[in-house]
């Protein structure tokens, strides 16, 4: 999942900075409590100390609030359905949001990218429409978003997501009475989509991947490379610098999220840059900025990104669908974007060759990237009716 960089550092500074007062405030607070308790305290100090506490209240409960008021705006209807939930997936506590014109209607789940990224009021945003014809459910995996702290960060693995998304299908056949749902994964979300239709086909009546990840050491060493060639040709020394200190993937340790961001918000700009694509892509600031997420849902939005991703996906290097799922058991369609250098489309197709599956198809954006969802979402929505056959 590509972000802007800059911007979420400056966000994370800036709550940093706001943890950062009140750790100082209560020492402080501490401090002069126990110069009370020895009658060293002055007026000036007793003074000093009221303003404290009134600060830091004001900061615990501005936050408090927010993360009280914090909502999914409603949609006018009588049968309509328009929540935050939070549900409990093999004992962790993990929200969802729940979207529809019609809580009759069939159940979309949609897997966001990753590992670590929150897209709850991403597709909100740009893919409205869908609301009118499914229920829409976007899922805050563990250490993503509003679920971040459901799972201790360095515990996740990959097993996690799928026990945890089959357990969230299973909730969501029972909640809304359905025997099956539909199944719509993104980028990272694309794979486990993969995952979870092959340990449970009887409770998806299909899946749609985009941006499509096959062989995630295979499609980074890819990135990687492709991001070289570009800078090399534009004289781009200081990427080129920067990509030669790094290495060449894969990556371990601490900083797997900031080197592979190195070579993933490049190929993001020249994505951006390119003018055969429409919209250019993720609104961060927007979806950071909407009613799903309180104050610390929204340092978790960023810490998701950087701390989840950088824990779990060091753990994905050895996945490769051409080999671990060559057959599946429900309907399979990738929309792909004609011009996505970030998943490379000649492995979905290599991969789309060899796949058995009741039934496949690969569908071109011709003016999408890595998100056609967000880059041509009209022409995906209609697309997603068509293979699903909902009218």
């Amino acid at each position: 999942m590509i972000v802007t960089i800059v911007f979420a550092i400056l966000l994370i500074i800036v709550v940093v900075a706001l943890i950062a007062f009140l750790i100082n405030g209560i020492a402080l607070l501490v401090k002069h409590i126990r110069k009370m308790e020895k009658g060293s305290a002055n007026r000036r100090t007793k003074k000093n100390m009221i303003v404290l506490v009134v600060a830091i209240g004001l900061c615990a409960g501005l936050v408090s609030i927010s993360q009280f008021t914090a909502s999914t705006p409603a949609i006018s209807g009588e049968n309509s359905i328009a929540e935050l939930r939070k549900v409990s997936l093999n004992g962790r506590e993990e929200w969802i949001s729940i979207r529809g014109n019609d809580k009759n209607k069939p159940v979309l789940l949609f897997l966001a990218g990753g590992p670590g990224g929150s897209q709850m009021a991403a597709v909100r945003h740009d893919l409205a429409e869908l609301e009118q014809y499914f229920v829409v459910v976007n899922w805050d995996q563990a250490g993503s978003g509003k679920s971040y702290g459901a799972m201790r960060i360095g515990n996740i693995t990959v097993d996690t997501y799928i026990e945890d998304g089959y357990e969230l299908t299973k909730y969501l056949c029972e909640t809304f009475r359905q025997k099956k749902i539909y199944l719509v994964g993104e980028s990272w979300g694309s794979a486990l989509g993969i995952f979870l239709i092959d340990k449970a086909p009887e409770l998806y009546h299909s899946f749609i991947g985009t941006g499509q990840m096959v062989s995630f050491l295979e499609t980074e060493v890819t990135d990687y490379e492709l991001a070289m060639e570009i800078a090399r040709d534009k004289g781009d020394g200081k990427i080129i610098k920067t990509l030669e200190a790094n290495g060449m993937p894969p990556y371990y340790g601490k900083d797997v999220t900031w080197k592979s961001a190195a070579y993933l918000n490049y190929l993001s700009s020249h994505m951006a840059q390119n003018p055969a694509i429409q919209n250019g892509g993720y609104n961060t600031f927007r979806d950071l900025f909407s009613n799903e997420y309180g104050l610390l849902d929204k340092s978790n939005y960023l810490r998701g990104i950087v701390n989840t991703f950088n824990g779990v996906y060091p753990q994905l290097y050895d996945v490769d669908l051409r080999i671990d799922y060559p057959t599946l058991e429900v309907p399979v369609y990738f929309f792909l974007g004609r011009h996505d250098v970030n998943a490379p489309t000649s492995l979905v197709e290599d991969y789309f060759s060899i796949l058995s599956a009741p039934e496949k198809e690969i569908i071109w954006f011709e003016h999408s990237g890595h998100s056609p969802w967000i880059n041509e979402s009209e022409r995906f929505v209609e697309e997603v009716l068509r293979v699903t056959r909902i009218q």
